[in-house]
């Protein structure tokens, strides 16, 4: 599609509830503003990653779709290579398969192993095997033993392999591995550059071209044009609902004061948090949140006007991402900002492919 932003990107069905009937209009309105890709984040409700990046490939024709992220402990490699195969075929090479740790807790929860880097690495070995057609025979590896696993086609080209990380380790794994990486909101510039840092180096390290991976950073844009309980809540209460289920990552990706931390837990939302905060917090209470976090914590978060918005969105490219995914919100609610962005998009930002996972050859 001429004049798609494709370095661009936002989540489907980013609000709660989520209501998996309006995938397909949002995502034909995000590729007719020309937005580049539509992110799957998965839950255990009705926000299954299969079901939902199927409908975005038949609902879309320009649209780079992505899981950001699935976890691979979830399904059996070959169930995880046949969804990959066969969202690669059905959105003519628009997928690409984000695969991340997940939250510690709830693998303890389900019963479920946990995901390490170990084998991380080993599935997405395992998955670029089954792509090109061979048989794996009696693989015994972390992610798990198999005495045979075959597809029985062949990719050309495979999707390609996104991590979803915050960590130094994973982001490290990812530069030696992947094919791109997803950050997190809420970095700061700091943690942006530093988080670049280790993917590029650690792929210089493993004899990679560094500027083939392709980095997205994830900046939430919650612009005037929402009305201020939903601004609270898509800026603090969203931070505070990450802060509920994996604070230390987040605390020192951005080197943050854990002390702050501690104020922020003390919170009517947090302490008496009825489920996720972004979801269940009452205004007064979101209120409350937004005057005790940081400012320095959002401080680098897309807000105001919809061209103050698009400033933030394009200084992202000065801190060495590729892309950028304007985090909480529709495309609808995104089309003043993709408008203003226009008018102010970097020279560098220009001829990405549509997936995702790709960078120019």
């Amino acid at each position: 599609m001429e004049n798609q932003l494709t370095e661009l990107g936002y989540y489907a069905l980013s609000r709660h509830p989520v209501t998996p009937s309006e995938l397909a209009a949002e995502a034909r309105f995000a590729d007719e503003i020309g937005l580049g890709t539509a992110f799957v984040s998965e839950r255990f409700n009705i926000k299954d990653a299969a079901a939902l990046c199927g409908a975005l490939a038949g609902a879309t024709e320009n649209l780079g779709i992505a899981t950001a992220a699935t976890n691979h402990n979830t399904r059996h490699p070959i169930v995880t290579a046949t969804m990959g195969a066969t969202l690669s075929e059905l959105s003519a090479g628009r997928f690409a398969l984000g695969l991340g740790r997940g939250i510690t807790p709830q693998w303890q929860i389900l019963g479920l192993p946990l995901v390490t880097g170990a084998g991380l690495r080993d599935i997405t070995g395992l998955l670029r095997r089954l792509w090109t057609g061979e048989m794996v025979i009696g693989h015994d590896g972390p992610a798990g033993s198999y005495p045979l696993l075959n597809l029985g086609v062949t990719l050309d080209p495979p999707p390609p392999i996104l991590m979803v990380t915050m960590s130094p380790r994973t982001l490290e794994l990812a530069g030696e591995i992947a094919d791109g990486v997803v950050l997190h909101t809420y970095f700061s510039d700091d943690a942006t550059r530093r988080a670049v840092a280790h993917v590029r180096g650690a792929a210089e390290r493993a004899g990679r071209d560094p500027a083939s991976i392709r980095i997205w950073s994830v900046v939430a844009t919650v612009g005037d044009h929402l009305d201020e309980t939903d601004r609270l809540r898509r800026l603090y209460g969203r931070l505070a609902t990450y802060l509920q289920g994996y604070p230390d990552q987040l605390m020192a990706a951005n080197a943050w004061d854990p002390t702050d931390l501690e104020r922020v837990r003390a919170t009517a939302a947090f302490s008496g948090a009825r489920g996720p905060i972004d979801a269940t917090a009452t205004a007064g209470e979101l209120a409350d949140l937004a005057a005790v976090i940081p400012n320095a914590w959002v401080a680098h978060s897309a807000t105001g006007s919809p061209s103050d918005c698009a400033k933030t969105v394009a200084a992202q490219f000065d801190l060495g991402v590729d892309s950028v995914i304007l985090h909480g919100a529709t495309p609808t609610e995104l089309a003043p900002v993709a408008s203003a962005y226009r008018d102010i998009r970097p020279d560098r930002a220009v001829g990405l492919p549509a997936n995702p996972g790709r960078m120019p050859s």
